[in-house]
């Protein structure tokens, strides 16, 4: 294991805790000792959950490991079954009780209990949440579905069969669980999007979902794959066991939604497509005048797989931006990742260090970055404006308002909050550029007929190289250089300087670099 301030994603049991809080009538009994039971703050403050997460810990101590801890996983079973008596019953272990490896999952289906009861053996050091919560959900669903599953030859339901039992399509939404990103809001607006189409919604889950709801799954018609990194193995298990058909597009940005309401209408069989409703307002701007100053922006892309794909396509395809950078920390989803990136002539980076793609977002040299909130610090440190787009996130990334990511509104939504970091950074280049004019300078009467003394901007803070150092001249002009390509000049004009073996930066040799690199 690498040690590291920040991380990611957690442990796999956090993943599993997600679908856990996530449903109704569930409870997790996990095997931890004391101090890992840290993970009830992510629902209480960064979903502003009001309640506990239906999970009940053993919390055993460095004394009790002396004795035998699985009495204390009995105990812990049984009082949990007794006090919140679940529709079924998840029991896992977190990565410290792992070692001590007293199986509480088997401990647990040995009781008699007369529920359903999922073992979960999450491997703690080898994956992490993500994995964690779509095993979780799978097993899940295996467990409570395995009556259902077809018979071997028998035929699989068709898509269509709605309308032979003179019905509306129905279909079943999976993924939206808590701590995703903008999830209670995109299930409202595929709700919306599949109500403008005649169809109804089955299932939701995990979000919302109770154990019984899971068992009506298969009363649908086909399931909405909505976020591949918890529910892709869940949906190809559904696809093979039960016959059901998924529809894999995410509606994620104009061009997607369009082809999202395709594939269900291919899938289900549908005789026409309901004219899309005009409730965006992207494509209207993307034709303006005012949209040409986007064209050709760089913007680096780092994040879960499902929104940094995405968002590649947005930035690419319908907002004119030049994709300079993609990648995710989602290694399961790696070659999706890949392959979105190959087709923008890039190499997806796939990696769980944040440091490491820092120092990648800074030789990319963006004006914008789309990441989670671990991208959002480096960018400040860089200077460069960034807008989150995936968890991880912090509790400023969930909005009391509506604020989808899916749908029509969805790409309302993302419009604003890519396009106005790029819209504030040009009107801090701008004031910076300007500040030497009569207009910013002491003595400038004001919009309230008063004379205010402004202070000058303050010059870009410049870190003195080891091998030489800025003279007043050279910092001064450098802060006249766009904030988006300073880092890039202020790297090439020391490596010039180094080189030439200049030991003091003036503005004649930052236009000698800019001089040399323009040959």
């Amino acid at each position: 294991m690498e040690l590291t301030l920040w991380t990611y994603e957690g442990p796999p049991h956090v993943g599993a805790m997600r679908i856990a809080t996530s449903m109704e009538g569930l409870h997790y009994v996990l095997h931890a000792p004391q101090g890992d039971t840290y993970a009830d703050l992510l629902f209480t403050m960064i979903e502003r959950q009001n309640k506990r997460p239906p999970v009940t810990y053993t919390t055993f101590q460095a004394r009790d490991l002396g004795g035998d801890t699985a009495d204390l996983v009995k105990r812990s079973i049984s009082d949990a079954v007794e006090r919140f008596k679940p529709e079924a019953l998840l029991v896992g272990e977190s990565c410290t009780a792992e070692l001590i490896q007293d199986q509480p999952g088997s401990l647990a289906q040995g009781m008699g209990f007369n529920l359903p009861i999922v073992n979960l053996e999450l491997p703690a050091y080898s994956k992490k949440e993500n994995w964690g919560a779509s095993e979780t959900f799978y097993q899940l669903l295996r467990t409570l579905l395995k009556d259902q599953v077809l018979a071997p030859g028998a035929a699989k339901p068709s898509p269509s069969r709605w309308r032979a039992e003179g019905r509306k399509p129905r279909l079943n939404l999976l993924g939206p669980s808590l701590l995703g990103f903008r999830c209670r809001d995109d299930v409202i607006e595929v709700t919306k999007l599949l109500v403008d189409m005649g169809i109804d919604v089955n299932v939701v889950a995990p979000l919302g979902a109770s154990p019984s709801d899971l068992k009506r799954i298969p009363e649908a018609d086909a399931n909405l794959c909505l976020y591949p990194e918890i529910v892709e193995s869940s949906c190809s298990w559904l696809e093979r066991q039960l016959g059901m058909a998924v529809v894999r597009t995410v509606p994620i940005g104009i061009g997607a939604t369009q082809q999202f309401r395709e594939e269900i209408a291919t899938v289900l069989g549908l005789d026409q497509l309901p004219p899309a409703p005009e409730r965006s307002r992207m494509p209207w701007y993307s034709q303006s005048v005012d949209s040409t100053y986007l064209t050709g922006k760089r913007v680096f892309i780092f994040a879960d797989a499902t929104h940094a794909i995405a968002a590649a396509r947005i930035a690419s395809k319908e907002l004119g931006f030049q994709v300079v950078g993609l990648g995710s920390y989602c290694r399961e989803q790696a070659r999706a990742v890949r392959a979105a990136a190959q087709e923008l002539g890039l190499e997806a980076l796939i990696s769980d260090n944040y440091l490491e793609v820092e120092a990648a977002m800074a030789a990319a040299a963006p004006e914008l970055v789309l990441g989670t909130q671990m991208e959002r610090h480096s960018a400040k440190r860089l200077g460069i404006p960034c807008a989150v787009i995936s968890a991880p996130l912090h509790v400023q990334d969930v909005p009391a308002r509506y604020a989808p990511q899916m749908g029509w509104e969805g790409a309302n939504v993302i419009f604003d909050s890519w396009v106005h970091p790029l819209m504030m950074g040009l009107e801090e280049h701008l004031i910076g550029m300007f500040r030497h004019d009569f207009e910013f300078v002491e003595g400038h009467m004001s919009h309230k007929g008063q004379k205010t003394a402004v202070a000058e901007t303050a010059a870009p803070e410049v870190q003195t190289d080891a091998g030489c150092t800025w003279a007043n001249s050279g910092t001064a002009e450098l802060g006249r250089i766009p904030f988006f390509v300073r880092g890039k000049v202020k790297r090439n004009t020391e490596a010039f300087a180094q080189e030439r073996g200049i030991k003091e930066i003036t503005d004649e040799v930052l236009y000698e670099a800019k001089a040399h690199f323009t040959r």
